[in-house]
């Protein structure tokens, strides 16, 4: 039976249908918010599987029929998720992984199907809402509901899921999710927000993530069905105390040694120590052996675990020796790779990004096909992740979703500081490739990222540095049980502490947020205190940063592309491209292959590493779209002559004519007898006629007969003589002409 609920959020209507729409799903949702519409439907297994993890599958499936456009692949229909899509699937997944039970091994799969988007109303915060709500009412356990808003900041006035419009004027451009009690996720980009201002935000977006999760409360207390008997994966207990009654002491030594790989070395022994005992054993069945064997693993794995987050919390000991605010030794260098426009090296710990920059004309944009209002990108930042970093064999090929998400954060970490088109008219391409990785790669790669901006001479407005840092707790965030924040978290820390919170920015804010919990939720406290030591931290990687290039350079690489940037008169524009291009074409061939662009408001930037033939081809540019003066002087070249006068070359393909009677002050009966072709001339615009054809003088330049007047330019007599023999040779060439009378 379908039901429908509504509720006034945000100044606009959300409205909840349920009963009608995918009702063999174990949960469904068809929610609009304005004129978005999106289905949420979730579905789970009826048996746990065999792993050792949570195997939750989160889809945002976009159609193109909800921005009424029809797709552009070759087979018109929907292909590969787009990135926005794997950005909305991940920000949707992120706050509602933590809230299954621990345990929980049936497969879950959430499709959050985009059928129509109001530009003003987010997709993605929709189907994060259908997303819970469908869990929620369905007999799956979750411990939610979870709700997601977009914060933006427009002359100071912070809002709630701001407009289309808002989001392009606005500061501060936050999504933040949670439950009712405490924040689960932010992701953030900012124009260098300060970071009590960016918490402020934060907890704003809080308090209207409560009322959606009330509204959820509501519903699911109406219509939610018995939450299903699941059996949840827990490890025998009896090997669980055989295992650390033989290594636990070897093992807590073990997690002590500082270097990654000595100590991967240490816990890999000691784990196989066991391994090995198990796998000789005899069992029932192959099936109980592969059981055991998997448990033999987890109970390993959590002994690491454990002994890890004990450590910290209780001794205020990492497991390389650190105190909970320092930072890894750090190294940063520049123009490793001579032939890449800008490259750098960045080095923290056992974590190594090299970055580059190349730089391309506009023309090399990246046009988007997706369902946002966004047409084309002039800069995009990518993020390679590749099995070596780790020391591991694995597979190369297409980038997966959390490189996908790391690219994009470093993106956006640096976009807040380029230049506009209109200083720096670039595409800006920068590949961030990790070659040794323990932890924090995302945000070395951001460091790296802008080193190589700076080496490439790109004018960025201020030097972006990044940082993650860590929570390690004992229990829920309250005053009895004590937690603890990490600076520059490596990759134990990551794989077994609470919070992976990542924070980039100038010396004055904040650019981009990314944070990521396995436990439910932190508190404004806990947030505070973290971005706190997270600016200290990011001053002092600037420091080391700014020993390697202090600010951007001057000049682009030689082997960057040069470029000059001018304007001409939108009606030229046809005279410059030509028919088919032939004109344009034409001037690329002739200097050097040079790259053109040509905008629709008459601006050109033309692109070369030489600069002499960026020269030349703005010389013809400017030689086909010149228009000629009166009064304008030109020494020209004659490039054709005729009994009445010469055409005389200007510019260009422009050509004027000098009349038999402007070639001198004496008389001259035939120009062919005065001037040749290929003859310098130096002549003088003195008229142009409705046609726009030109008319130039050259006896200005010689000197005038002394007591001459126009009348003794030619006597009347012999102009009329030729007048009458010009008539009558005319008419004997046109008989017909010389009779009509």
């Amino acid at each position: 039976m379908k039901k429908v609920y509504t509720f006034d959020f945000a100044g606009r209507k959300l409205q909840v249908e349920l009963g009608e729409i995918a009702k063999q799903a174990d949960g469904a949702a068809f929610v609009r918010f304005g004129d978005t519409v999106v289905l949420s439907t979730v579905c789970c297994s009826d048996q746990p599987k065999d792993g050792d993890f949570f195997p939750l599958t989160v889809e945002f499936v976009e159609k193109e029929y909800a921005v009424g456009r029809i797709p552009q692949s070759f087979l018109r229909r929907e292909g590969r998720p787009t990135e926005h899509a794997t950005l909305s699937a991940r920000l949707i997944d992120r706050p509602i992984r933590p809230l299954f039970p621990e345990g929980f091994r049936n497969e879950v799969q959430i499709v959050n199907t985009v059928m129509s988007v109001d530009y003003d109303n987010t997709p993605e915060m929709t189907g994060m809402f259908g997303s819970s709500l469908a869990l929620g009412i369905s007999d799956i356990p979750f411990d939610g509901p979870v709700a997601g808003v977009y914060v933006g900041r427009v002359d100071g006035k912070l809002i709630i899921d701001p407009s289309d419009e808002e989001r392009k004027r606005s500061d501060i451009d936050l999504a933040v999710a949670g439950t009712k009690d405490a924040i689960m996720m932010v992701e953030a980009g900012a124009r260098e927000v300060p970071e009590e201002e960016m918490l402020d935000a934060i907890m704003f977006g809080f308090e209207a993530i409560k009322e959606l999760c009330s509204f959820q409360e509501q519903i699911i207390a109406e219509v939610g069905k018995k939450k299903r008997e699941v059996t949840l994966y827990a490890p025998d207990k009896a090997i669980e105390e055989d295992i650390n009654s033989r290594i636990k002491e070897r093992m807590v030594k073990a997690i002590s040694i500082f270097d990654k790989l000595e100590r991967q070395d240490a816990i890999d022994a000691l784990k196989k120590e066991i391994i090995d005992d198990y796998d000789t054993r005899s069992y029932p069945s192959e099936k109980d052996h592969i059981k055991c064997m998997r448990m033999v693993n987890d109970i390993l794995e959590k002994m690491v675990a454990d002994e890890v987050r004990r450590l910290i919390t209780e001794e205020k000991i990492r497991p390389d020796g650190r105190k909970v605010d320092e930072i890894r030794p750090l190294d940063a260098q520049i123009d490793l790779l001579p032939r890449a426009h800008g490259s750098a090296m960045f080095t923290r710990g056992q974590t190594q990004v090299i970055s580059t920059t190349t730089l391309g004309p506009l023309s090399d944009v990246q046009i988007i096909d997706n369902i946002t209002t966004e047409t084309e990108r002039h800069f995009f930042h990518h993020y390679n992740f590749p099995p070596y970093s780790v020391g591991e064999v694995g597979r190369m090929g297409s980038v997966g979703r959390r490189e996908v998400g790391h690219g994009k954060l470093g993106e956006r970490a640096l976009s807040y500081v380029l230049p506009s088109l209109e200083e720096f008219p670039y595409t800006i391409r920068c590949v961030s490739d990790v070659v040794e990785s323990n932890g924090s790669s995302s945000q070395a790669s951001i460091c790296a990222s802008c080193l190589s901006l700076m080496a490439a001479g790109v004018p960025i407005k201020g030097i972006v540095s990044g940082i993650a840092m860590g929570l390690i707790s004992s229990g829920p965030l309250d005053e009895e049980h004590p937690y603890t924040i990490l600076t520059d978290i490596q990759g134990l820390e990551d794989h077994f502490g609470d919070m992976d919170f990542k924070c980039a920015g100038t010396e004055k804010g904040i650019t981009a947020l990314q944070m990521d919990i396995k436990i439910h939720g932190v508190t404004r406290e806990v947030l505070s205190k973290a971005l706190a030591q997270a600016n200290k931290a990011r001053a002092e990687i600037r420091e080391v940063m700014k020993g390697a290039i202090a600010e951007p350079r001057k000049e682009v690489s030689v082997y960057a592309p040069k470029m000059v940037t001018f304007s001409i008169d939108p009606d030229k524009i046809r005279d410059v491209i030509g028919t088919g291009g032939k004109v344009i074409n034409d001037i690329i061939a002739k200097c050097g292959q040079v790259k053109i662009d040509v905008e629709d408001d008459g601006k050109i930037t033309i692109y070369h590493t030489d600069k002499a033939m960026i020269e030349k081809a703005k010389g013809m540019i400017d030689d086909i779209v010149r228009e000629a003066k009166v009064g304008e002087i030109f020494e020209g070249t004659i490039n054709r002559v005729e009994e009445y006068g010469a055409f005389v070359n200007l510019f260009g393909d422009t050509d004027g004519l000098c009349h038999v009677s402007r070639l001198a002050w004496e008389y001259i009966d035939d120009a062919t007898k005065y001037c040749h072709v290929g003859d310098k001339m130096k002549v003088v615009v003195i008229g142009l006629d409705e046609k726009g054809k030109i008319k130039l003088s050259h006896r200005e330049f010689l000197e005038k007969p002394e007591g001459y007047t126009e009348k003794t330019e030619r006597p009347s007599s012999e102009r009329n003589r030729d007048r009458s023999s010009k008539k009558e040779n005319y008419h004997s060439r046109n008989p017909r002409n010389g009779n009509r009378h």
